[in-house]
């Protein structure tokens, strides 16, 4: 959320930065919130005005009745103010509610470094690792070669679900975790610490870390209830300190979060149809840091090396754009995505997010930071993929993809499979 110091300041500063977003509309709700705010400060003063006016009169009275004076017009004037103290009071609610909700639906300021695009295919390339295998036989579509491994079972989980989920099974159930686990261990070795989330959140937790007017269309409601499943460990990360005061000495906080994430959104395009690329249910190691305000630039390109190096350890080729502000989304400053390379569909394909949220989500969040009875200030906040199992899963499938219809296990994963080399059907094994 934008400080509303900065929007009554320089409103001009966030109209060019939506013009980059070419946004239209955003800038239309930033009139508004402007308007709202010089409407709520005009009625603010206009109540305390007649408030004093209510204590300057009760004073009257009495100073009247003491010397023998009439007070009619005096209390007939008292008479009238707590009624327009209330439609004053009443309006100024009003506004604030109208005020935040703006607030909560203006995007965060981007930085300069980030390129204005239209969309994705406009985000810019600032690096690159990993020379592409060349196969000499016909790759097969993950999701056939999942079902032909014995690795999972589409169609038994559609009778039960719907579309957007599976079976995983046997060696494949072993491939995700040891992916988990290898993620796991390297960022606990960067000195994060492990979190195991809940895996529901309420509405308002979830109004400070993403703009649910552009989220919430993907997130699954708990019917009855004030509770939404996450869709990431980002989001309970992110508001675990919500409403609280960080002691500064604490910062930076480093978390990687292990959950399983839910989502409606599935894939319903490009050219495997039947698969795991995108799923309503699925697994991930996240990375989440809070820091001071100057730290967390340099934070954003630690966790971008962190999602680099883990995809260099599974030794699968990517590269890495900077996201466009076509394609940025609402709450990043800067955005970087890890795009894995995969063979069969001959193009790299988004496995890693990487965000420096500034001071956007903490502030929506209500979460400062400094010492008992010293100054305080808003601290930063960022996030990134460590690994998303599903996309994980699906870049070692066509990596590693062999000939005989079986698939190399990842040296790095070895050790979190037993020893296993490679995987094929169980009914091969004997």
């Amino acid at each position: 959320m934008l400080d509303i110091r900065l929007i009554r300041e320089s409103p001009d500063v966030i109209r060019r930065d939506l013009a980059k977003r070419n946004a239209p509309e955003k800038a239309k709700l930033l009139d508004d919130v402007i308007r709202w705010d010089k409407e709520w400060r005009e009625a603010l003063a206009n109540a305390d005005a007649l408030k004093r006016r209510r204590n300057e009169i009760t004073r009257q009275i009495a100073e009247a009745k003491k010397a023998g004076k009439a007070t009619d017009k005096l209390r007939k004037e008292a008479a009238d103010l707590p009624k327009r103290i209330d439609a004053l009071d009443t309006k100024i609610d009003a506004l604030a509610v109208n005020i935040r909700d703006g607030l909560l639906r203006l995007p965060n300021l981007l930085h300069e470094s980030v390129p204005v695009g239209k969309d994705d295919t406009e985000n810019v390339e600032v690096a690159k690792w990993g020379t592409p295998r060349k196969f000499a036989f016909e790759l097969k579509p993950h999701g056939e070669l999942l079902e032909a491994l014995g690795g999972a079972d589409f169609e038994r989980a559609r009778k039960i679900a719907g579309a957007g989920f599976l079976y995983l099974l046997g060696d494949l159930v072993r491939l995700d975790q040891a992916l988990l686990q290898f993620a796991l261990d390297y960022m606990i070795k960067q000195g994060f610490t492990a979190v195991f989330p809940p895996f529901m959140m309420r509405r308002a937790a979830y109004e400070g870390v993403v703009d649910l007017a552009d989220f919430e269309n993907v997130m699954y409601k708990i019917e009855g209830e004030d509770l939404y499943l996450i869709a990431t460990s980002e989001h309970p990360m992110g508001a675990m300190f919500m409403d609280e005061v960080i002691d500064d000495g604490r910062l930076p906080i480093r978390l990687t979060g292990i959950a399983t994430q839910f989502r409606r959104e599935i894939g319903g395009h490009g050219v495997d149809t039947k698969g795991l690329f995108r799923m309503h249910q699925f697994n991930k190691i996240e990375q989440f840091v809070f820091c001071r305000p100057e730290d967390s630039w340099t934070w954003h390109e630690k966790l971008r090396a962190n999602g680099e190096a883990i995809y260099r350890a599974l030794e699968i080729p990517y590269r890495v754009v900077n996201v466009c502000t076509g394609d940025i989304g609402t709450v990043a400053a800067k955005k970087y995505d890890i795009e894995a390379w995969f063979p069969r569909q001959k193009k790299y394909g988004e496995v890693i997010s990487c965000s420096n949220c500034t001071d956007y989500q903490a502030r929506r969040l209500n979460i400062r930071a400094g010492k008992v009875g010293g100054d305080k200030f808003i601290p930063h906040t960022l996030n990134s993929s460590a690994i998303a199992t599903s996309r994980g899963i699906v870049a070692v499938l066509e990596n590693y993809q062999q000939a005989d219809g079986s698939v190399t296990v990842p040296r790095v994963l070895r050790t979190f499979m037993g020893g296993q080399k490679d995987i094929r059907p169980p009914w091969e094994k004997g």
